[in-house]
């Protein structure tokens, strides 16, 4: 099973305790590690975070800098943990990630270059990521092949496309906290038939029994896939 969560709702949490906003993102990296472990125990295949969205450089530069200082230290701690490599799990990063300053970038890449032969658990982290961008970036990739003649334009179909985008696998449930009832530009070309759960519980105030609540609303739904 895939399953793809929107991380929405740390800056609410911060201010919900009267904390400082950064505070918030730290409840909700330790979430991540959390909620990896419980992926890992209930045998789900593959997960993917919505970390940082394009639009999330937008917000003001000191909270930005802290939350780069969070992905770096945090992405350091699991190349340096023993128990983490003994979870067998394979970790990858989606989107345009020359976005993020140089150090962030080499720990990105030294860490799923140590994990790439995992077998277990795939974890995908969508950072300086957009569902638009992410088809932009697709039709890129195609283009010089159609100049080059390498493709035909009958050759142009949903195969071709889904073959260049940063995440080819479809996510069967994507979970929302937070309240909110949109899609934010989260995989719009993957999740065009996933099944969606929204809950009003903030991301960093998540529980294993919420995990356990979606993946058995979705068991219970029938999927018609459009038919």
């Amino acid at each position: 099973m895939h399953i793809a969560i929107i991380l929405d709702g740390n800056r609410r949490f911060a201010r919900k305790r009267g904390i400082p906003e950064w505070k918030g993102h730290e409840h909700g990296a330790k979430k991540v590690n959390e909620m990896i472990e419980w992926c890992n125990e209930l045998g789900v295949k593959e997960l993917t975070l919505y970390a940082f969205s394009m639009e999330n450089f937008d917000r003001p530069k000191k909270e930005v800098k802290a939350i780069f200082k969070l992905f770096e230290e945090n992405i350091k701690k699991l190349r340096k943990s023993e128990d983490f490599r003994k979870k067998d799990v394979k970790v990858r990063f989606i989107g345009r990630l020359d976005m993020f300053p140089k150090g962030i970038v080499n720990e990105m890449k030294w860490l799923m270059a140590e994990t790439d032969g995992k077998n277990g658990l795939t974890v995908n982290f969508a950072m300086a990521y957009g569902g638009r961008q992410e088809i932009v970036d697709a039709v890129k990739k195609i283009a010089p092949n159609i100049r080059e003649g390498k493709i035909k334009e009958k050759d142009i179909d949903e195969k071709l496309l889904n073959k260049n985008m940063y995440l080819i696998s479809e996510p069967e449930l994507v979970i929302r906290p937070g309240g909110e009832r949109r899609i934010s530009n989260f995989l719009i070309w993957q999740s065009y038939y996933s099944e969606w759960h929204f809950t009003e519980k903030l991301w960093p105030e998540f529980t294993k029994e919420d995990l356990i609540e979606a993946i058995n609303d979705y068991k219970n739904r029938e999927r018609r896939f459009g038919l």
